[in-house]
C-alpha cells in the first residue's frame, strides 16, 4: 500500500502537468508570404503577328548586325527570316554569295548570311520593387558548325551585364554564361545532343541578394544547373532571341538554310 501511494504521488503531478500543457495554446508560426507574381511577357506572345508585335521588335536593339557573319532581315511585312506558325517562332538563316561588306561590330566579319533576331519591348531590371524575375522558354536550337543560336539578356546601356540562358556555339554544348566584367564569364556547360530535334526548356531566375548583387540561377529542363552571383542590381537588360552565324561558333557555316525554333517564352516578376 505504501509503495502504491508513493507511485501515485509521482504520477498525479505528471498528469496535472501534461493536462496544463495540453490546455495551453501553442504559439503560431508566422507564415512567409508567397511572392506576388506579375506577368511581363506571357507565353502566348507568338500566337500571331498582332500579339507578337505588341511584345517584340525585329532585329537587335542596336541594329541588324552583331559579332557574327549574319545580318538580320525582318519586318512587319517581311517574314522570310522571322516567322510565326502555330504559336512557334522560327528564325531562319540563309547563306548568301553576294558581297555585302562586313559587320560594323568586332570582329567585323564578312556578311555571309541573312538571318533573324528579335528583342522584347520590356526590359528586365532586378530592383527593390521587383526583387525576383523568371525568364524561360522552350527551344529547338541548331548545333552544327557555324551556327550560333542564343536566348539572352544584355545591358541596355554599356556592357556587361550579360546572361546567356541558351547559347550553342557550333556543337551540342549549351553555354549558360554570366559576364560581370568584359571578356570574362562564369560558365555552366550542359550537353544537349538532341537540342535540334527535341523541345527543351531553358530558364534563368534572377534574385536580389543585397543592394548591389543578385543571384542568377540557371535551369535546364526544370532542373537547376548552377548559380552565379553578380552585381546586376538596378541594371536594365534587353531580352534577345537571335540566330547568329559563324563567329564564336566556328566556320565555315552551313550552305543550306538553318532554323531555330522557340515557343512558350515567359517573363514574370515578383513584387516586393
Amino acid at each position: 500500500m505504501l509503495v502504491l501511494m508513493e507511485r501515485l504521488t509521482v504520477f498525479i503531478p505528471l498528469l496535472l502537468l501534461f493536462g496544463m500543457q495540453a490546455g495551453q495554446k501553442s504559439t503560431p508560426v508566422e507564415a512567409v508570404p508567397s511572392p506576388v507574381w506579375e506577368t511581363v511577357i506571357d507565353s502566348s506572345s507568338f500566337a500571331n503577328y498582332t500579339r507578337f508585335e505588341q511584345e517584340w521588335i525585329y532585329g537587335y536593339p542596336w541594329g541588324n548586325e552583331h559579332n557574327g557573319s549574319a545580318r538580320m532581315y525582318a519586318s512587319a511585312t517581311d517574314h522570310n527570316h522571322v516567322s510565326l506558325q502555330d504559336g512557334v517562332l522560327r528564325l531562319r538563316a540563309t547563306h548568301i554569295t553576294t558581297d555585302e561588306g562586313s559587320s560594323r561590330h568586332t570582329p567585323r566579319l564578312p556578311i555571309r548570311y541573312h538571318s533573324g533576331a528579335v528583342y522584347a519591348k520590356k526590359t528586365v531590371t532586378v530592383s527593390d520593387e521587383y526583387p525576383q524575375y523568371e525568364v524561360s522558354g522552350y527551344f529547338k536550337a541548331p548545333v552544327n558548325l557555324g551556327t550560333w543560336p542564343a536566348f539572352w539578356l544584355t545591358a541596355t546601356k554599356g556592357w556587361p551585364p550579360e546572361t546567356d540562358i541558351l547559347e550553342f556555339k557550333g556543337d551540342s554544348l549549351n553555354w549558360q554564361n554570366t559576364f560581370i566584367i568584359p571578356h570574362q564569364a562564369s560558365t555552366i556547360k550542359v550537353a544537349v545532343p538532341d537540342a535540334q530535334t527535341v523541345w527543351h526548356h531553358y530558364k534563368a531566375v534572377l534574385k536580389k541578394v543585397n543592394a548591389t548583387e543578385i543571384d542568377l540561377e540557371y535551369y535546364f529542363d526544370h532542373k537547376p544547373t548552377g548559380v552565379h552571383r553578380c552585381n546586376f542590381m538596378n541594371k536594365p537588360m534587353w531580352l534577345i532571341i537571335n540566330l547568329q552565324m559563324e563567329g564564336s561558333s566556328g566556320e565555315p557555316g552551313p550552305k543550306t538554310e538553318t532554323n531555330y525554333y522557340s515557343r512558350g517564352v515567359l517573363v514574370r516578376r515578383a513584387k516586393a
